[in-house]
């Protein structure tokens, strides 16, 4: 049985995490929440992991696709031997999202690129005169990327109504606070101008995420979509919240364990 709840997603990344040695737990958690409503009740994904008719699912900030090979776990697509071998010698599932991955649309890690992607598939898509539909999660951080926005404009011109962007605000990139590096000031308002039909939210509450998208997925508007969800870097271990050092830390066998049993286990 598929079981896409955040407690459980966050608790099989922080075991690929430990497992593997490495980083990025905090901009993993951030997403949980939107990855949990959206494998759970709004993605098509077809019949196998290929299947041409299914959605599109695109993680730009890829350094979150921790969240994402929990999911794609939960779908049967990736076993639980991959993920205990995550980011050791010989593994498929690397520290960055990876296309050569079943169920991975696109190389992402290189941030600012991944909604270029998602925008060519949407009017791809459209082109084909199909049903299906395209979701794309970005990076505050990596909204400082001027091709973010030239893909918000190319999205907005071709009238793509079939794409969903959650943008996840968590106030925080690599090095520091987005507000010290670069201040995004409104999203809401700068994708209202980008011509978005636009919706903000708490990103971690999955009855606004739940509310918000049956609005936009069902929408009659041609404008392409967009929510602004607001995050914690981090959310789910209070060690982690809003600690920015957490981006490069490693687990150890004590806070493992002490993170585990913060989720209730």
């Amino acid at each position: 049985m598929k079981d896409f709840s955040p407690k459980n997603i966050r608790k099989t990344v922080l075991d690929m995490a430990f497992s593997g040695g490495t980083v990025h737990v905090p901009c993993a958690f951030s997403i949980v929440e939107m990855c949990s409503v959206i494998y759970g009740k709004y993605l098509n994904t077809g019949a196998f992991a290929e299947d041409p008719t299914r959605d599109y699912f695109v993680l730009s900030k890829g350094h979150g696709i921790m969240a994402v090979y929990a999911c794609l776990k939960e779908m049967g697509w990736l076993s639980e031997t991959d993920l205990q071998n995550y980011f050791k010698d010989g593994t498929k599932l690397k520290g960055l999202s990876d296309c050569h991955v079943s169920g991975v649309e696109t190389t992402s890690g290189s941030l600012g690129h991944g909604l270029s992607v998602a925008t060519g598939l949407a009017l791809g898509l459209k082109l084909k005169k199909t049903n299906q539909k395209v979701f794309c999660i970005v990076g505050d951080g990596e909204s400082n990327e001027g091709t973010i926005w030239e893909a918000l404009l190319f999205a907005a011109h071709w009238k793509l109504n079939n794409l969903v962007v959650l943008f996840d605000c968590n106030g925080y990139q690599a090095m520091g606070a987005t507000e010290d590096i670069m201040s995004l000031s409104s999203m809401k308002e700068k994708l209202k101008a980008f011509n978005f039909e636009v919706e903000e939210l708490d990103g971690h509450s999955e009855t606004e995420l739940n509310q918000s998208l049956d609005r936009l997925v069902n929408s009659k508007s041609n404008k392409p979509k967009a929510i602004v969800a607001n995050t914690v870097k981090g959310k789910g271990v209070s060690f982690m919240e809003a600690n920015n050092t957490w981006h490069y830390t490693r687990l150890t066998n004590e806070t493992h364990q002490s993170a585990i049993k913060e989720l209730g286990y």
